[in-house]
Formats: C-alpha cells, sequence, structure tokens
C-alpha cells in the first residue's frame, strides 16, 4: 500500500494548479474506491481501499472539499459495515447507497438536495458507463474509472472539471 501522506501531498500539489476545484467529489463504491462487490462478500470479511484512494480523501479534506457517496449496492448493510471497518464513514457528508434499476441520477439528486452542492461544482467517480453518461446529463463532471480512484483518474478529472467549469456552454449552469 502507498503511503497515505504521500498521496496526500501529490494530490494536494495536483489541485494547487488548478484555478477552480470542486466544491463536492461524489464516489461509487464497488470497483471504485474498493476492488469487490459487495454483494460477493460478508460483512465479517476485511475490506480494503484501492492503494492510493485514502490519500486523494484526505486531500480533498485538506482542501475542505466535501465527499459524498453514491453506490447501487444491493447490499447496503455490507457497503456501511464496511465504511465503518475502515474507518472513513465521518469522511463523507452525504452516503446514497441504495439500489434502483437505472443510473445514479437519483442517488445525486439527493445528494443535491442534501448539501445545496450545485451539480456543476460536484467531480463523479464510477466504474460503470451507464452511471457516468446519466450523472453527467446533470451536469456533473463525471470520470469513469477502470483501476479504481487514482492519482492519474484524479488528475483527469480536476483537469475535466476544471475544463467543464469554464466552457462557455456551463455560464448559465452556475446558479441550478
Amino acid at each position: 500500500m502507498e503511503d497515505i501522506e504521500k498521496v496526500k501531498a501529490e494530490a494536494v500539489q495536483l489541485m494547487g494548479v488548478f484555478q477552480v476545484i470542486p466544491k463536492l467529489v461524489v464516489f461509487d463504491l464497488d470497483h471504485t474506491l474498493w476492488p469487490f462487490y459487495c454483494e460477493c462478500r460478508s460483512k465479517s470479511d476485511t475490506p480494503y481501499l484501492f492503494p492510493q484512494v485514502k490519500g486523494i480523501m484526505h486531500a480533498l479534506k485538506h482542501k475542505r472539499v466535501d465527499l459524498a457517496i453514491a453506490s447501487k449496492s444491493p447490499t447496503p448493510d455490507i457497503a456501511r459495515t464496511y465504511l465503518n471497518k475502515l474507518n472513513i464513514t465521518s469522511m463523507f457528508v452525504a452516503q446514497e447507497i441504495f439500489y434502483n434499476w437505472g443510473n445514479k441520477t437519483d442517488h445525486l439528486q439527493n445528494i443535491h438536495s442534501k448539501t445545496g452542492v450545485p451539480y456543476n461544482s460536484m467531480l463523479f467517480f464510477d466504474d460503470d458507463d451507464n452511471n457516468i453518461q446519466g450523472v453527467s446529463g446533470l451536469g456533473v463532471t463525471s470520470i469513469l474509472v477502470t483501476n479504481g480512484v487514482n492519482l492519474g483518474a484524479f488528475k483527469q478529472g480536476l483537469t475535466r472539471f476544471s475544463q467543464n467549469w469554464n466552457a462557455p456552454k456551463n455560464k448559465n449552469k452556475r446558479g441550478k
């Protein structure tokens, strides 16, 4: 596992490059924060995160960026147990962990309602392209991850967020 402080320092430095950063970063759980599906495991198992996740999350908190979870897990009890076992539950201002058949627009709408953060001020990471497409339709900058959240995906997310923020088409969406 990579050193949390080293990854945190790299992520903080990365955020310093951008003129604008998200107010809220939303994460999927399965194959995004951790490399497995909750429904294929039990509460007694010992969960673990992708190597760079915790450092990135600490960097975001250091920069006063809020964190949230949007998960379609059919076993929300296991997901919550794992968050507790990993001692990261308190890092999230909102946790939308429930199963539905569609993409995660309901999850993000609930997060928006709870936090008041505009969609265009959010950055979302997920491993499912259907969720990425649906959430992007709300105006949320959305990044597809293939090997979990890592510094490369994080840089891609910050870059795309900055581009979306500065794009003329988004000028009308800032107040929503």
